[in-house]
């Protein structure tokens, strides 16, 4: 089955994704695919729950376009040493037309693995170390509008109402799965990928 991006509130954009102990030709594929999703929706990061993988595992290239800028996989992602703040606007790809001011460190440290396996420890600032706290945040379980403020918030309870109805209305219809088989892709995922399961959903 080809990748695609879910939508809030999916239950594994809310799954807090383990570390990945195993790569093969097939992650490798995923991530490539990931690639091109996070491009074809003009994006410029997409975290692996975002495309129902409840895997530490995100993409992204602040430039947004295939021909432009470095495209990173980044597996097993840790943020540390943060310094300074800074305000701007997010968006997302699972909550697509919605978007709110957030307030995130200026200048982070990214540390992980690329696909081979080579050591990523790198201190980004700007835009890239606000894409990299968006996507680890997705494998933490977190959305960007759960950093928002109450008053930025209440602008956009009505839109996420819309995308609750519409979840429910697709699991009614059974083009969305329903809970217990979602947590059953995801173990099998988890078994796969990080050598274990996990009790939370």
């Amino acid at each position: 089955m080809p990748l695609s991006i879910i939508h809030f509130p999916h239950p594994t954009l809310r799954h807090v994704s383990r570390p990945i102990v195993r790569v093969d030709a097939k992650l490798k594929s995923m991530a490539e695919e990931m690639l091109e999703l996070m491009y074809e929706f003009d994006g410029v990061g997409l975290a692996a729950n975002q495309v129902d993988l409840p895997l530490r595992m995100f993409v992204c290239n602040p430039t947004g376009k295939r021909d432009e800028g470095e495209p990173w996989i980044v597996l097993n992602p840790e943020i540390d040493r943060p310094k300074g703040n800074d305000t701007a606007q997010e968006g997302c790809l699972s909550v697509p037309g919605i978007y709110g001011q957030v307030k995130r460190p200026k200048s982070v440290r990214l540390r992980g693995f690329d696909l081979q396996g080579n050591d990523i420890n790198q201190v980004l600032d700007g835009f890239i170390a606000r894409v990299v706290q968006h996507e680890v945040d997705h494998l933490d379980g977190i959305m960007f509008f759960d950093r928002m403020g109450e008053e930025g918030l209440r602008d956009l309870e009505g839109h996420l109402d819309e995308f609750q109805t519409d979840y429910a209305s697709k699991q009614g219809t059974g083009s969305i799965a329903d809970e217990a088989t979602l947590a059953k892709q995801r173990a099998e995922w988890e078994t796969m990928y990080t050598g274990g399961t996990t009790t939370h959903g």
